[in-house]
């Protein structure tokens, strides 16, 4: 990539979020990329972010860092799925290519016309899902299409399952979880779930608060099953209150069963210990004294970058672990590369929506009371609607 790129972040440190995922300094170290300005409606301290993001300008609005920087990227940071279309829209308008937080959206609504904008002005839309660039989930994918644990056989996958497990866990880290085994295994092909509140099944119409503003929610107990081509079935479940405050354990992650063995990585956001991918190459149920040995991971090589600055961990809106710094500069390079190519991203709109889509799944599977097909017929978020789900034809 011999261009130099022009880049803009949206950063609205005004809006209280439970912290960031590192977006703002994915172009930190990069060579070629130029920030040309971060948006924020805050003007204090702005000197301290504008170092911090490497950009040259400050702006109040999007629109006017569209109109007067005219980048060929935008990063947009909001955690909040509802902030999205709108920025999304404004930038595709303009032929501007989008580097989006997850979730990408509330609603499969929403998904579908962030698809339609990408598609209609030709632009990409990739979705910050750092389980598809890190050098450690890759080397899970690697050693699957390898055979390291023979066949597939299942996927079990958790939310963190503290204050926020069931609806809530489901939507802001269950997205990874479920993006994670569409990518490892396809799209889903049908799903069946659970949700449960206060220890009795979830009714129409029923919500949960939530700590941020994510879109509808329900259940503090959630247990989802998927079936993938292959005759692989994935498992999903959030529980609330099952992490307690002081716990060191990590509980979200995913473990993939095979008949030759099995391989085990957590989603670990503190630095130590760091995020390890684990193997068993035991051919025998994981309960049955099954034991697991650490996987060296190198990091994902970039020449013609300088090396990451660690340093940045653990700093406002960064997570502790490196992984996302190393994922969040992988994202980017992948979406100029995609762009110079006409390729798709690695993670983009499309695959963003395959996990909303199972999100929604199963809220509909669970208020239909069956197994419910992909794609989802209707498409409106099923705890918008007071009454059961109604039943989907096989199609």
């Amino acid at each position: 990539m011999g261009r130099t790129w022009t880049i803009g972040i949206v950063q609205d440190t005004s809006r209280p979020m439970l912290g960031g995922h590192g977006l703002h300094v994915a172009c930190r170290g990069l060579p070629g990329v130029e920030v040309a300005g971060l948006v924020d409606t805050r003007d204090q301290d702005i000197a301290a972010r504008l170092a911090a993001t490497g950009a040259r300008r400050h702006f109040r609005t999007l629109e006017e860092l569209l109109e007067r920087a005219r980048p060929d990227i935008v990063i947009l940071c909001s955690r909040h799925p509802g902030d999205h279309l709108a920025q999304i829209r404004a930038a595709a308008e303009r032929g501007v290519h989008v580097y989006c937080e997850k979730p990408m959206c509330a609603d499969l609504i929403e998904a579908d016309a962030i698809v339609a904008l990408a598609e209609r002005h030709g632009v990409r839309i990739a979705v910050a899902h750092p389980a598809r660039h890190a050098a450690v989930f890759r080397a899970l994918k690697d050693l699957l299409a390898d055979g390291a644990i023979g066949r597939p056989l299942a996927a079990y996958g958790r939310g963190k399952c503290d204050h926020r497990g069931g609806g809530e866990d489901l939507v802001v880290l269950g997205t990874h979880i479920l993006d994670l085994q569409a990518h490892l295994f396809g799209p889903p092909l049908h799903v069946q779930a659970e949700v449960w509140t206060g220890g009795r099944p979830s009714a129409p119409g029923e919500t949960v608060a939530t700590v941020e503003p994510i879109g509808p929610a329900a259940g503090d107990d959630i247990v989802a099953t998927f079936a993938f081509a292959g005759g692989v079935h994935g498992h999903f479940s959030s529980h609330r209150g099952w992490a307690q405050p002081g716990n060191d354990g990590v509980i979200m992650g995913l473990t993939v069963l095979g008949d030759r063995g099995a391989l085990s990585l957590r989603f670990n956001d503190r630095a130590h210990p760091p995020t390890t991918l684990r193997i068993c190459r035991q051919p025998l149920p994981p309960e049955d004294g099954a034991t697991y040995e650490d996987v060296p991971v190198p990091p994902c090589a970039c020449p013609s970058a300088s090396p990451l600055d660690l340093s940045l961990c653990g700093q406002p809106d960064v997570p502790q672990a490196p992984f996302f710094l190393e994922a969040n500069r992988a994202a980017l390079l992948d979406l100029m590369s995609a762009i110079e190519t006409g390729c798709r991203p690695r993670c983009d709109a499309d695959d963003a929506r395959i996990a909303q889509e199972m999100i929604q799944g199963i809220y509909a599977a669970h208020l239909s009371g069956g197994r419910l097909r992909f794609p989802l017929a209707q498409r409106e978020h099923p705890l918008l609607r007071s009454g059961p789900w109604p039943a989907e034809r096989e199609r």
